[in-house]
């Protein structure tokens, strides 16, 4: 939810409706951040395009104002609901079509959505609410990097008709003693308030083994967010997924609430897919462009992949190339692999 008095205008007639409101959501989100994490209660921000002196001159100006300014800047205590503010929802980017994972993660992940779909027959009419009052589906996704897991998440939410609010440990964590387990309890409350998917990235951060023989207040917030986190999860009605490369760092106390799903590595019939899904039509590729021979590249996920397209089209862009040929997509992946400071993926065959 945006400051309540945040005003946008200006934006072109000719700027499709949905182009504007994504612009204007991710504004009052930044905005929204922006203020409660400085504890400002109000900003004047200018946006225009040209010089220095043109900016100040010949752009409009906007004043925003939050209520939700930071508690450890001298307001009053934040309640959660004006916490949870600096987390807002939005819709998914990609629908299961868009994926490509093996068999057996699709299934398990179509299983996971099943059961959201009987929870009122299981939980109501099956009175299994008694034994399980907070009914919630919380999965845990890990595997390599770029092998599809925020993807996933976006699927299911998509699958579902719900929002996703998305979220990472960076986005909880405080530097105020105490701020993070409030920022957690915020965050659960938001996404039960837009009946939206809670995705959290970086799990590991999050659930890790707690400290012991604690002696810093560092330490303390640390184990206080884990146990509120624990907390949160315990009541809360809804779809939660964890995403991380490190499941291995994770405490035995989460590891037994959530469902695992590893996401491996792509193996040479995934790639292959994974390069048509990213070529789309309107792509200007010569006639040599062949997504089974770049299926061969070994130790590439579905990220490297994306970025390889990306930069391919950028370099042919930028030279007046009018196609992109084959070698241009070959380089490209070349020059991502080389550029991963050593590090190598296990390759699925």
């Amino acid at each position: 939810m945006p400051p309540q008095d945040l005003r946008i205008e200006g934006l072109p007639g000719f700027i499709p409706d949905e182009i504007s409101s994504e612009f204007i959501k991710r504004v009052s989100q930044a905005v929204s951040d922006l203020l409660y994490q400085s504890g400002l209660k109000n900003l004047e921000v200018t946006v225009g395009a040209g010089n220095k002196h043109q900016r100040k001159s010949g752009a409009a100006s906007r004043r925003m104002e939050s209520t939700a300014a930071n508690d450890q800047r001298g307001g009053e205590e934040l309640s959660v609901e004006e916490r949870a503010l600096q987390y807002t929802s939005r819709e998914p980017f990609f629908g299961f079509e868009f994926l490509v994972v093996p068999d057996d993660v699709r299934e398990t992940l179509l299983s996971a959505v099943e059961l959201v779909a009987a929870e009122d027959t299981v939980f109501e009419q099956w009175n299994l609410k008694s034994i399980e009052p907070f009914p919630r589906t919380a999965l845990n996704f890990h595997g390599p990097p770029g092998t599809g897991k925020t993807l996933a998440a976006h699927a299911l939410a998509h699958y579902l008709k719900k929002p996703i609010l998305l979220a990472s440990y960076a986005q909880v964590e405080s530097k105020y003693v105490g701020d993070g387990s409030k920022n957690i309890e915020a965050l659960f409350y938001a996404a039960e308030r837009d009946d939206a998917l809670l995705f959290v990235d970086e799990a590991d951060s999050l659930l890790s083994r707690r400290l012991t023989d604690v002696t810093q207040g560092a330490e303390q917030a640390i184990n206080s967010m884990r146990s509120q986190l624990l907390i949160c999860l315990e009541k809360y009605r809804g779809i939660v997924v964890f995403a991380t490369n490190l499941v291995e760092n994770y405490d035995r106390a989460f590891d037994t609430r959530m469902r695992h799903i590893h996401f491996p590595m792509p193996d040479q019939e995934a790639r292959r897919l994974i390069w048509e899904k990213h070529l789309p039509p309107q792509l200007p590729l010569a006639d040599d462009v062949d997504t089974a021979r770049l299926s061969l590249i070994e130790e590439v996920c579905g990220r490297d992949i994306k970025n390889a397209v990306i930069d391919a089209a950028l370099r042919a862009a930028r030279s007046g190339n009018r196609v992109i040929t084959q070698a241009d997509l070959e380089q490209a992946v070349e020059r991502i692999k080389s550029s991963r400071l050593g590090r190598s993926y296990p390759v699925s065959r």
